[in-house]
């Protein structure tokens, strides 16, 4: 059971000026506790990977949970590498942006990127077929990855690190943000790129995806991409 107030002494040490919770007043740093951890719940359960949305009338993610915009239901939604696979890999174009993005998962597995997690973006996630008579061109990716420091800066790291070559090669318009950088810049970073892609140009509000950087389900994922290229190919 997930429970807000985990880890929060029965007792305020600081009773400083204080906020409303719960109709009883107490100190802003359990405040701020509380709330993180509530954030982190949803029902009495952990935060869990769950179904990608549907696309709004407007042909894109929904930026939160329509039923409860101020819940912890919103984007980015954790969801799992097979149901991206599932949900995006309906055409022939789609299905090689697929490719190149688990061929470049399997680059940063052999590299030792392997524990951490990654922000899905861009017109991939949108109806851009219907939107802009088009389909989508690459997918926009982030990788927030751990202890990124201990990796060897080899040859085949340098590799993964060249934007324009991951580009040209995986159509992904990929960028690296370190999960053990300082605090502030890495909440800056984070900052920058989730209100980047909290909106389409247009200004227009949407929503983006996260998935775990660890190898569980890349085999998976790749199998149905395959079974899904067969019977593109089949027709």
């Amino acid at each position: 059971m997930c429970n807000p107030s985990d880890g929060i002494e029965g007792r305020d040490r600081a009773f400083l000026p204080g906020v409303i919770h719960s109709g009883r007043r107490i100190g802003l740093s359990r405040y701020y506790r509380v709330t993180a951890n509530a954030a982190l719940c949803h029902e009495g359960q952990p935060m869990q990977v769950r179904s990608i949305p549907p696309w709004t009338s407007q042909g894109v993610l929904p930026p939160v949970n329509p039923d409860n915009p101020v819940g912890p239901d919103r984007s980015p939604y954790q969801v799992s590498l097979v149901d991206i696979v599932l949900r995006f890999g309906d055409s022939p174009e789609r299905q090689r942006i697929l490719d190149g993005f688990l061929r470049f998962r399997r680059e940063l597995h052999a590299a030792g990127f392997v524990e951490g997690f990654q922000w899905i973006d861009g017109s991939f996630l949108e109806n851009v077929e219907r939107l802009e008579g088009r389909p989508p061109n690459d997918v926009d990716v982030v990788t927030f990855v751990d202890g990124a420091s201990d990796v060897a800066i080899h040859k085949h790291v340098r590799a993964i690190l060249d934007h324009d070559a991951v580009k040209a090669e995986y159509s992904i318009d990929h960028y690296f943000v370190e999960s053990n950088l300082p605090g502030r810049i890495l909440v800056a970073h984070s900052a920058y790129w989730s209100g980047l892609w909290s909106h389409r140009r247009s200004m227009q509000w949407k929503g983006f995806l996260q998935v775990e950087l660890a190898r569980d389900d890349d085999e998976e994922a790749a199998r149905h991409l395959n079974k899904a290229i067969g019977s593109e190919t089949g027709r």
